[in-house]
């Protein structure tokens, strides 16, 4: 067995054809009291919204990258509530963790701990990749505020050296899956934007490059910040913008460049 990584191809190897949406920032709170139309009229109801839609738009075969920053739940008594909803959501899921994941601690023997905790459909990335059917392997880090952005806090450059770490060793168990080669179906998910509109990137973009990226999903952005987002292809890789207010509440399908 390859550490850290899950294989999810059919026994034949044969390629199928593959529906991949993407969708960020659900900031579910069945287990706190954390009302979101205090960020706007539009997160009013926004869960019955989202699951309105996604159970309308996703298949059970389909897979759905979410980006984190699912729960505002601190403790894993307070998410479960949450992990349960996504759990119930149609299709396959693969989830990272955000800044506000809290009630999941960093380290893959707290990831293998937590994956016997939620329901299957739920497979959790951090420090590990994943083979979907089509021959598709996803990669990705929670990341954090570049060190050099003006908002940045002074633990910015450990934190984030720290998550480029956890990029690394996803991209390691990419190779060992498959991917991250030149020509291969590779997909990064990732939480905090690697790339902004003021041309600025941070060292993911060019390992991203290197281990031949094709599509980069993210989000942590939202309201007024969501114009600092790079969207659209550059040098090979599309970038998707997932967060919930950026995509009106439900999934969106994407595709590799």
């Amino acid at each position: 067995m390859v550490p850290y990584a899950c294989r999810f191809a059919k026994q034949s190897g044969a390629s199928t054809t593959l529906r991949l949406f993407a969708i960020s920032d659900l900031h579910l709170g069945f287990g706190v009291d954390k009302p979101m139309h205090i960020f706007g009229d539009h997160w009013a109801g926004h869960a019955e919204k989202m699951q309105a839609a996604w159970d309308s738009i996703v298949g059970p075969d389909d897979w759905v990258l979410v980006g984190g920053d699912t729960s505002w739940g601190l403790t894993w008594k307070e998410a479960a509530p949450d992990l349960e909803w996504l759990g119930a959501r149609v299709g396959r899921k693969v989830l990272i963790r955000g800044n506000h994941c809290t009630w999941w601690p960093r380290g893959s023997g707290v990831r293998d701990k937590l994956q016997k905790l939620v329901h299957p459909s739920i497979h959790m990335l951090q420090a590990n990749a994943f083979r979907l059917d089509d021959g598709t392997v996803v990669v990705g880090s929670r990341l954090w505020d570049p060190p050099d952005a003006p908002w940045a806090e002074p633990e910015a450059a450990k934190i984030f050296q720290r998550e480029l770490g956890f990029l690394q060793q996803s991209i390691d168990a990419g190779k060992a899956l498959g991917g991250c080669v030149p020509g291969s179906r590779t997909v990064a998910l990732i939480h905090y934007p690697p790339k902004y509109t003021d041309g600025r990137e941070t060292p993911a973009v060019q390992m991203m490059h290197d281990a031949s990226v094709r599509l980069c999903v993210y989000g942590h952005l939202h309201g007024r910040d969501l114009k600092y987002g790079f969207q659209g292809d550059a040098n090979g890789i599309r970038y998707v913008l997932a967060s919930v207010d950026a995509i009106d509440f439900r999934p969106i399908p994407v595709e590799l460049a």
